[in-house]
């Protein structure tokens, strides 16, 4: 009964913000940049707005708000009141006030959007009209695929958004997904696409890993690359962060302000001073003179592989340690999917830590690629595999750090970090509500 009522008032509020929302967009009239695709969504979000942020007032979805609830909350303006009855009674009291008076609403709002079940975006896009939508990638296996019928169900929920384009609205496509391309190609309006080869509108060439002494070890401290379009080119720095993962979001938010008619060269002087978001392949330093990179925010089998390439590409004499959680909500392919990160992880890692339900599905694979059982260890969950870390790292050591959100293992980082009193200020879910659980 108490499931059933939580549900209705679920549905009650959702149905009122969403009612809000609307009308605010039919009030404020302002103009909409929607982020989807099943991998690298949030730090593209991040990307777009720091370009639009330096020349329109703007607004973002705070974190992942990219859900039937998460997408009104933006619209509005109003933080997630988690599990409180009273906050999201005052939540609804302050998009009422939205709805009368808001002088300084934003003129471009940057939301994320995501699917966790069958119509969460089709319903959305009915009322919700777009005028820039960017596409990230479409993994063959993406993330919530369980509560799906098969993985092109979700890819289709997941491009709905695209379809509600406004008349005169901008597809951003990644040139090098497939999926994406497809999408582009169905749906005949204009566009920029993005990419790392020259058939792509804005493309990143000359990648390549930044390093830098720390005590007695040289360790990666970031990347650089050079963004193009037509003859333009600019060099671009991310500090602090490693991969591929990074240089995406960043050519996808230049062909998206150059949809809108900015010079490159602007653009690029916006990442100057850019900061990554937390929990995506971000670098710390470690205990005991290693390195850890931080991909604890999420993870699906696209982005571990992707992390993997990051971590065999690096020029270290140090070890390689994955620390890998479950990939969740991957239904009937988790064992497969599972098994197949663990053979790709053998092949690159020194040592494999498995944390959760699937660690024997990771441990398989690995042994596949002959990774010996010394040089693995699985457990429950995140705090137990940081305790048993904290007495394995050495000198020298670059630790990848990847899972599901509900693995937590943004954890077993704060174990490991050299100077974990700045937790709170680097790693992802630090807020209360999360340190309840």
């Amino acid at each position: 009964m108490k499931k059933i009522t939580k549900k209705i008032l679920r549905s009650l509020i959702t149905g009122i913000l969403n009612m809000e929302a609307r009308f605010v967009l039919w009030r404020y009239r302002p103009k909409i940049v929607v982020v989807t695709g099943t991998v690298g969504k949030t730090s593209t979000k991040d990307a777009v707005f720091a370009v639009f942020d330096t020349l329109f007032t703007t607004r973002k979805s705070d974190k992942s708000f990219n859900s039937e609830i998460g997408v009104p909350l933006t619209i509005l303006g109003l933080p997630n009141a988690w599990g409180s009855l009273s906050g999201w009674m005052k939540n609804i009291l302050r998009g009422f006030v939205c709805m009368l008076s808001s002088p300084k609403y934003p003129e471009w709002l940057i939301i994320e959007m995501g699917t966790d079940r069958p119509g969460d975006m089709s319903s959305i896009s009915k009322w919700l009209h777009p005028d820039i939508v960017v596409a990230t990638r479409f993994a063959e296996i993406p993330v919530h695929v369980e509560n799906f019928k098969s993985p092109e169900d979700v890819i289709k929920e997941e491009q709905s958004i695209a379809y509600a384009l406004s008349q005169e609205g901008v597809l951003v496509a990644n040139n090098d997904d497939p999926i994406s391309v497809s999408l582009r190609d169905a749906l005949h309006v204009q566009g920029v696409s993005f990419g790392m080869t020259e058939k792509a509108g804005v493309n990143a060439t000359h990648l390549e890993i930044l390093y830098k002494k720390v005590g007695e070890q040289t360790f990666p401290d970031g990347v650089r690359f050079r963004a193009n379009h037509k003859e333009a080119s600019v060099p671009i720095t991310i500090q602090g962060a490693l991969g591929v993962q990074h240089v995406y979001p960043v050519i996808a938010a230049l062909a998206t302000g150059i949809s809108q008619g900015i010079n490159l060269v602007k653009l690029g002087q916006v990442f100057d001073s850019y900061e990554t978001p937390r929990g995506r392949m971000r670098l710390l330093e470690g205990k005991y003179e290693s390195l850890l990179i931080d991909d604890s925010y999420n993870s699906s089998p696209v982005a571990a592989e992707q992390a993997l390439i990051t971590l065999k590409n690096i020029e270290t004499k140090g070890r390689r340690i994955v620390v890998f959680g479950d990939m969740k909500e991957l239904g009937v392919y988790a064992e497969k999917e599972h098994v197949r990160i663990g053979k790709i992880a053998g092949e690159y890692a020194d040592m494999f830590i498995v944390v959760g339900e699937h660690c024997s599905y990771f441990l398989k694979g690995a042994e596949v690629s002959g990774l010996k059982n010394s040089q693995m260890s699985a457990h429950k969950d995140a705090e137990s595999a940081g305790i048993f870390l904290q007495d394995k790292i050495q000198a020298g050591d670059i630790v990848l750090i990847k899972g599901s959100q509900s693995i937590r293992l943004e954890k077993i980082v704060e174990k490991l970090m050299l100077h974990p009193e700045y937790a709170k200020n680097l790693l992802v879910r630090q807020e209360d509500e999360w340190n309840k659980r």
